[in-house]
């Protein structure tokens, strides 16, 4: 499994990124348009408000749109039992929002979704012609007029003296996925051969990867890999925050004749188990 480091001010740039989609589901953008200096900002005010006792005034209930989740919330990957350790606040452009930060995140939910279009639109022009076809309608269109889901993350130290896993194998639901490089390594792909590999990182990077429902719309050209984070006895950083940005269609958009994108969103979030009262937790 190959997963290229692109430059995205090449002249190839969107040719090398798609295939490297085609090929492991997973890209590395370098000099990309995003200000790494608002991305480190947003890391550090954030870990500061998870170690605080403000958070609690921002539990995700099922009256409201976002806020956080708690370890006791936390996902339970599909196939497991535990849930991760970790927390997470749940970030939309009309939902909770914390007054102890800074609006950076929303800035960068802005910049980074005028991004995403401009990456489906790559993916969109590099699909074969027969691909195309099985779009419903352009792809950086089914993003317009939804809510995609920013979340910052808080995986929690835990005392332990062996390599233990923080986020359990999975797959991203979304279209695709823009994840700034976090704080600490740990980000591991699952090859055919079902070897887990690291992901290479570089410094002030985003991983860009296929989510399931690409994966559904392209009837698999694009695979939605499987994934984890993994730390190991010997790494030093006890926590690692990280900011996967899950660019989601609307809902009515047509991804198969199989599903919507509303109906495939709601069967996977009960696979999930993030349901409270019923209702959903997104």
């Amino acid at each position: 499994m190959y997963i290229a480091t692109v430059d995205y001010q090449s002249p190839d740039a969107k040719i090398k990124f798609t295939q490297s989609l085609k090929d492991s589901g997973f890209a590395v953008l370098i000099n990309h348009p995003l200000d790494w200096s608002q991305i480190q900002a947003i890391y550090d005010e954030w870990l500061v408000f998870f170690r605080s006792e403000h958070k609690k005034n921002y539990l995700v209930s099922s009256h409201k749109k976002g806020g956080l989740f708690s370890t006791a919330l936390s996902e339970t990957a599909k196939g497991e039992t535990k849930k991760d350790p970790k927390e997470f606040f749940h970030i939309f452009k009309t939902g909770v929002y914390p007054l102890e930060v800074s609006n950076n995140a929303l800035c960068y939910y802005d910049q980074a979704h005028d991004l995403a279009k401009q990456l489906l639109g790559w993916i969109q022009q590099q699909s074969p012609v027969d691909v195309q076809q099985l779009y419903s309608e352009p792809l950086p269109n089914m993003i317009e007029g939804s809510e995609s889901l920013l979340r910052i993350l808080r995986y929690t130290p835990i005392a332990s003296t062996q390599d233990y896993v923080r986020a359990a194998a999975h797959e991203d639901i979304n279209l695709i996925t823009i994840l700034p490089a976090a704080t600490a390594k740990g980000l591991q792909v699952k090859n055919k051969a079902g070897e887990w590999l690291d992901i290479p990182v570089e410094p002030n990077s985003l991983i860009i990867n296929i989510g399931d429902m690409l994966q559904e719309a392209s009837q698999g050209y694009y695979p939605s890999t499987t994934h984890r984070v993994i730390k190991h006895k010997n790494d030093v950083e006890l926590e690692r925050i990280s900011m996967p940005f899950f660019l989601q269609p609307r809902p009515d958009v047509v991804l198969s004749k199989r599903y919507t994108a509303g109906q495939y969103h709601t069967e996977r979030m009960q696979e999930l188990k993030v349901i409270q009262d019923g209702k959903v937790l997104v």
